[in-house]
């Protein structure tokens, strides 16, 4: 059965970005052989650790979002567990949240529909309407007092 899993990977500062795009096109080719899918790669570039690994206190992150099977996402857990220049990895199902917040969504939407009708409106809101009493973005109204301006 086909999962959304997110992978996130540091590594070595030592590294270069040559090793970094190398890792890359390991995980793809991996992925592509078993049959999964990569969705998408990002690559958030060298950051300061939270805590220092071994003696490293900085680490390149990458995250990926693959679709695939648990086979793949073990085969892809063993190899980055024998490269000596990842630092840390995690491997995360993300499906069942994305699920979780697609219902959640759909009865706010329908609770909000219900509101709407028993007020006597139309359903879902119209071109133009908005929320009562929606503050100017570039106004803060905390600092007037009684409408006049400081001096």
């Amino acid at each position: 059965m086909t999962r959304k899993y997110e992978l996130v990977y540091v590594v070595s500062p030592d590294a270069t970005d040559e090793q970094v795009a190398e890792l890359h096109t390991q995980v793809e080719s991996i992925t592509q052989r078993m049959g999964g899918q990569l969705e998408k790669t990002e690559n958030w570039g060298r950051r300061k650790l939270a805590y220092e690994i071994g003696r490293h206190k900085e680490g390149t992150y990458v995250l990926e979002l693959i679709n695939g099977t648990g086979e793949l996402m073990k085969e892809i857990d063993r190899r980055l567990k024998v490269l000596d220049y990842v630092i840390r990895h995690l491997v995360v199902r993300i499906d069942e949240e994305q699920g979780v917040i697609e219902r959640m969504r759909a009865e706010r939407t329908e609770t909000s529909r219900r509101r709407r009708v028993a007020r006597g409106l139309p359903p879902d809101r119209q071109p133009g309407e908005g929320q009562r009493g929606e503050p100017d973005e570039d106004r803060d109204e905390r600092f007037d007092i009684g409408g006049e301006e400081m001096r």
